[in-house]
């Protein structure tokens, strides 16, 4: 006897028996539960044909309730983008106070949500990922800063501030804050063209911090107003190329230090930098003896080649050292900040694209990382935690701040937990600011080109590039154009082709969309594109039309509407010429259930369309209009123009206009 255990049911107690008469039986059990259903779908497709289902399924397309208009889709969108995270909240503060202020704290300070599981041995990870972004951050942001054309010191008091901040309001538990070679090569290229960071510095410097300070605003900004789309204009494909461009333009940059260099140009492009460079080989040559010693040192040995230096006196052998470092806490740099200026204006376009570039940036390091660990990263959290970051920066003598990859990847790697590891690293490099910056006064700038270098492979993506080709050839011409413009010709320029190509490809498919003819998929009512399912067959009589985008209005409406009537009038010439009257096209049936939504222009183009198909012997049919759709062309009255033919599928719209001789009325 069978034993089953509880919980199982008899279907899951089945074991096939190898018996043929079983077997038989089975299948004939089978066979006749088959035909049965076949049966019951028949009868219900049946039904759903009758002319009181189709009446009533022809109601509902038609008498759908009137859609939000543009100030109700305005209202709504105002208050979800500004009220929505904290209604709820707030309507909740007088009922529970604690729990609802705890809340709202917790939407506002994400760290707050995981600090209740920190324990002592995240603690412990995450002091040691501090101290080893530390090490590394130290003479990154020495590095980036003198990239960026700024003292030293503005490099450590952008990796103190910034990092603090952001530990509080970011919601990323990976990402490592601080100066990035992207950005510092936007300053450096950008601002010299106001002010010149050699003859005017202090002037030089006061701009880049009034940048820093839109930049932070412009992000904040973002936020709060839920435009992260924006960021996604400068597309992944012209991020890639415009970091790889970016990538050879630093380490260009770079030979100035490493070749010892005194005059050199202000200019980012290839061809102006080599120019500069065999113009001044012979100033390198004099004093190759001691340099080539600096030169070679490891990358990240700073403080070797610092005690190198002092014990040789290399620096008094050509070898340029970085010499006086401020020390102490990040000063105020309130007063410094430029709105009267007349520079003003082009601070705030440079401070917009600075924005979008480093929040690019760090949206793209932190998702990646998030991804790896298995949390969410809230990308207007992002925004708003950036922006706060820089303005306080700003008032505090940093300049544009943001997520680097490289100590980002070091961070990861060093088993960071939380974003406490940017604490730790910011204490580590105040302590460094306070005690230590005497110590770097004979450090050769060499090591310091040495360490930008190192980090700049991690910018060049080739594997991604050889991806894009393969995929999209239209987004590696993006990806190419960033790449050879930064190179080429400036920074600005790179970036100005990359987002003018997306914007390009945008409007060329927005204004000349593409149509596909439709055919019925073998054993089934699904209708699909001809071409990429060739096994769908025609319907005699019907051409069925659908068109490859989300928006018919007054810049591809004609496009479409000619489009339509060639492909209409070769089908009717192909029916005329196989002599076939049956199978000439008398209906030409448009699925709409790709259009969200249309225009007057867009209605006028469709009325010339139906003139002109009648004018040919054929009619024009709607199919599946989605609900702005349908209400415009209501209020239009185009429905009666085309005498009702609108219909919630394509398949009825060929049983109603083909198989019968009335049309349903309006």
């Amino acid at each position: 006897m069978a034993v089953t255990r509880e919980g199982e049911t008899e279907s899951s107690q089945f074991t096939p028996n190898t018996d043929p008469s079983n077997t038989k039986e089975f299948s004939q059990t089978l066979q006749s539960f088959a035909e049965s259903e076949k049966v019951q779908l028949s009868v219900f497709s049946q039904t759903l044909q009758t002319p009181v289902a189709s009446q009533r399924r022809h109601d509902w397309v038609l008498n759908v309730p009137e859609p939000p208009g543009l100030l109700s889709n305005l209202k709504t969108s105002f208050k979800k983008t500004l009220f929505c995270p904290l209604e709820n909240k707030i309507q909740c503060l007088g009922k529970h106070p604690v729990p609802t202020l705890v809340s709202i704290l917790n939407v506002i300070f994400p760290p707050l949500s995981w600090c209740k599981e920190y324990n002592v041995t995240k603690f412990k990870r995450d002091i040691l990922a501090g101290l080893t972004l530390a090490s590394l951050c130290i003479p990154q942001s020495i590095g980036y800063a003198t990239l960026a054309k700024l003292d030293p010191q503005y490099g450590l008091y952008t990796s103190v501030i910034p990092p603090l901040i952001y530990a509080m309001m970011g919601s990323s538990r990976d990402i490592a804050i601080g100066p990035v070679a992207v950005v510092s090569l936007l300053l450096s290229s950008m601002i010299p063209k106001l002010e010149d960071p050699t003859t005017n510095p202090i002037a030089y410097r006061k701009l880049v911090l009034t940048v820093t300070f839109f930049a932070g605003a412009f992000q904040a900004a973002f936020g709060l107003l839920r435009l992260g789309f924006l960021v996604d204009f400068l597309s992944h494909a012209a991020i890639v190329g415009f970091m790889a461009g970016a990538a050879c333009v630093i380490g260009l940059q770079q030979l100035k230090s490493l070749l010892g260099i005194s005059n050199f140009t202000n200019k980012t492009d290839i061809i102006s930098v080599l120019t500069s460079i065999c113009k001044s080989m012979h100033t390198a040559r004099k004093y190759k003896k001691l340099f080539w010693l600096a030169a070679m040192a490891p990358l990240l040995s700073v403080i070797m080649s610092t005690l190198l230096v002092f014990l040789t006196r290399a620096d008094k052998h050509g070898v340029k050292i970085v010499k006086h470092i401020t020390g102490g806490l990040n000063p105020s740099s309130l007063h410094e900040l430029q709105f009267n200026s007349p520079h003003t204006a082009e601070a705030a376009k440079i401070g917009l694209i600075v924005a979008l570039v480093a929040l690019t940036e760090a949206i793209a390091v932190g998702r990646s990382f998030a991804t790896m660990k298995g949390y969410r990263l809230d990308g207007n959290k992002e925004m708003l935690a950036m922006g706060v970051m820089n303005i306080t920066g700003s008032l505090t003598s940093c300049y544009v701040a943001t997520g680097s990859f490289s100590r980002t990847a070091v961070n990861f790697s060093a088993g960071c937990e939380t974003a406490v590891s940017n604490i730790v690293m910011a204490i580590t490099v105040l302590i460094s600011l306070e005690f230590c910056t005497r110590l770097l006064y004979f450090t050769p700038v060499a090591i310091l080109a040495s360490i930008i270098l190192s980090a700049l492979p991690g910018l060049i993506n080739i594997s991604e590039a050889k991806y894009i080709w393969k995929v999209d050839k239209m987004d590696f011409l993006t990806c190419a154009a960033a790449f050879l413009g930064v190179l080429f010709v400036s920074v600005e320029i790179g970036l100005l082709l990359a987002v003018g190509i997306s914007f390009a490809k945008i409007i060329l498919n927005s204004i000349q969309p593409g149509t596909e003819k439709l055919g019925r998929l073998p054993g089934s009512d699904l209708f699909g594109d001809m071409e990429q399912y060739p096994i769908a067959t025609t319907t005699p009589g019907a051409l069925i039309v659908r068109v490859k985008s989300a928006l018919l209005c007054f810049a591809n409406a004609n496009f479409i509407r000619g489009r339509i009537l060639n492909l209409a009038l070769e089908e009717q010439d192909e029916g005329v010429m196989d002599s076939a009257n049956q199978d000439r096209v008398q209906l030409v049936i448009l699925d709409m259930s790709n259009l969200l939504n249309i225009d007057t222009s867009s209605i006028a183009a469709l009325e010339d369309l139906q003139n002109d198909l009648e004018s040919n012997g054929m009619q024009l049919a709607l199919a599946n209009p989605r609900w702005h759709v349908i209400h415009k062309l209501r209020l239009a009255n185009f429905l009666k123009k085309i005498e009702g033919r609108v219909f919630l599928t394509i398949g009825e719209a060929i049983e109603a206009c083909l198989t019968s001789k009335n049309m349903l009325p309006i």
